[in-house]
């Protein structure tokens, strides 16, 4: 049994998605959680932006005794996660393979199509993983880089003309290839899954990619011994690098408790 904390960060509020999933699948870990809410959205940036962002993350974090960090970022986790792995003692774990398993386990016609970032979509690192898990897969995939601002500006319900019309827009291609699994290759777009979900039918389903990064975590933990002792009450800390009580609000909505006055903001240009 370990008691140490698990590490969790992404670009914004986006990972709270997995979180969400992690608190309710563990309840009795701790979690510290941080939102680069000053610099999102990563994935418009360059390479080496993102990995010199990945590592001040990975070093606040680091900053309290963990026992593993998740990248709830799909960003970071397609282009940084080989780095931070190797520069780190401890369990880096990424959403990209668990999703891709979810993907292939869930497919009934081996046609998938995949939604991220600009980054995400550009590094084939989802195609080259469902190839090698499914070789005969058959996979479309589509940068969607106006839906992480869409979200951090708490713009994500059905019946939103703006939502549903860029949902139509980028989603189109996949109703036309016929895809019957979706893999949302971003955590933010699971707080999209009802309108996209509404958009491609019942018959497409949808791959939350923090979701199934969480079953690799208490896989691992399991596997590794690292489980808390505790079975409830686990203690969770948030933190952002902008307006703390923005990211109070909005994340509120994501994790489905209100945690307001419980974030603090934190200089991350000074790790």
């Amino acid at each position: 049994m370990d008691d140490r904390a698990i590490g969790v960060f992404d670009s914004g509020v986006g990972g709270l998605t997995a979180v969400r999933e992690l608190i309710r699948r563990l309840p009795g870990e701790d979690v510290v959680y941080f939102g680069d809410t000053g610099r999102v959205p990563y994935g418009s940036r360059g390479v080496e932006t993102i990995i010199k962002y990945a590592r001040q993350d990975v070093a606040f974090l680091r900053s309290f005794d963990l026992k593993a960090v998740v990248i709830a970022c799909g960003t970071v986790s397609t282009t940084a996660l080989d780095i931070l792995a190797q520069e780190n003692s401890l369990p880096v774990i990424g959403v990209v393979e668990p999703a891709a398993r979810a993907a292939v386990a869930a497919t009934r016609t081996g046609k998938i199509g995949l939604v991220g970032t600009k980054t995400t979509i550009a590094s084939g690192a989802y195609e080259r993983t469902v190839r090698r898990l499914m070789p005969q897969a058959e996979v479309t995939a589509r940068a969607c880089p106006l839906f992480v601002p869409l979200v951090e500006n708490g713009r994500y319900q059905p019946g939103d003309p703006l939502v549903e019309l860029l949902v139509a827009e980028y989603l189109a291609p996949f109703k036309e290839a016929e895809v019957d699994t979706l893999i949302l290759g971003c955590t933010h777009y699971p707080l999209l899954r009802d309108a996209i979900a509404a958009y491609l039918g019942e018959g497409v389903t949808l791959i939350s990619s923090g979701a199934a990064c969480v079953d690799t975590v208490a896989e691992l933990l399991e596997a590794q011994g690292l489980k808390n002792a505790k079975t409830q009450g686990g203690e969770h800390l948030y933190f952002a690098s902008d307006s703390a009580q923005d990211f109070g609000a909005l994340a509120s909505i994501f994790l489905g408790q209100d945690i307001q006055g419980q974030v603090r903001q934190i200089a991350i240009e000074n790790y």
